[in-house]
């Protein structure tokens, strides 16, 4: 039985230089099989959005630890939306409150992981939400 390949954009918006993680978590999805595109630091909604279409991204993972999500996410989803990308799966991790939780899910973010998720969790919270 064939399956097609996950494809996974990780970026890091805003000028968050920490990119420790999302490297981390790149590799992992790397390693069980995902393409990752890994787009580097300090990137805007706007090329992150870009990436994501021309690459023909399913998933989009957003690595923050700037405290600068709630201005950043509803930016990036917006430009998504722009190039009719809605149905792209978005994820998040890093420094992200519980209490903004809510309003990042009720904008689209499917799934967010903070410090001491296995990266196990994420690669099947991805493989499921693509199925």
């Amino acid at each position: 039985m064939t399956s097609r390949i996950i494809r996974v954009l990780v970026a890091k918006p805003g000028l968050d230089g920490h990119d420790r993680g999302a490297k981390v978590i790149a590799r992992a999805l790397r390693d069980s099989g995902m393409e990752v595109i890994y787009t580097g630091i300090r990137q805007t909604p706007e090329m992150i959005a870009q990436a994501a279409m021309q690459e023909d991204v399913d998933v989009i993972g957003l690595s923050i630890l700037s405290g600068a999500h709630i201005e950043l996410f509803p930016q990036i989803i917006s430009e998504l939306n722009d190039r009719e990308m809605n149905d792209t799966v978005i994820v998040a991790g890093g420094i992200i409150p519980e209490s903004d939780h809510a309003f990042l899910n009720d904008i689209g973010v499917r799934g967010i992981f903070g410090p001491g998720t296995t990266t196990a969790d994420i690669v099947s919270f991805i493989e499921e939400s693509v199925g």
